[in-house]
């Protein structure tokens, strides 16, 4: 894969999650954090957009720091299974009627999640067998 596509995929995941400003309506969404306290309180999204602010900052040095690709990695795969249990144990619905923001919000960040655990995993291995770090 060239580097130009993986900064670019860098890129495009740390903006992925910069849209929980918008998602969350700059933390003013009170939905949100109401149906997972824990994981997406108003803290906890700040969080995604720092995670997100990471991704894009080493965007066009990743060859550089392979075990924070692998760190970026586990991170995915967390919030991914953070999800996929919300979305066994919830009703996604009931946010959809209280807001719909916060039920699209809902519906499509965990698939984001697990696709950009895909992509940062890919990376880290790509990353060690190219070059022993």
């Amino acid at each position: 894969m060239k580097t130009q596509t993986i900064t670019k995929a860098f890129l495009i995941a740390g903006l992925m999650n910069l849209t929980v400003l918008i998602w969350s309506r700059f933390f003013t969404n009170k939905t949100i954090p109401e149906f997972d306290p824990v994981v997406l309180s108003n803290f906890g999204l700040l969080m995604i957009v720092i995670w997100g602010i990471a991704y894009i900052a080493v965007a066009k040095k990743f060859y550089e720091v392979k075990w924070l690709v692998g760190v970026f990695a586990i991170e995915k795969f967390i919030y991914g299974c953070a999800w996929t249990n919300w979305m066994l144990h919830n009703n996604l619905s009931d946010v959809f009627k209280k807001d719909t923001m916060a039920g699209v919000f809902y519906a499509i960040y965990g698939i984001n999640d697990w696709l950009f655990f895909v992509f940062f995993t890919f990376v880290f291995v790509y990353l060690s067998r190219i070059k022993n770090n």
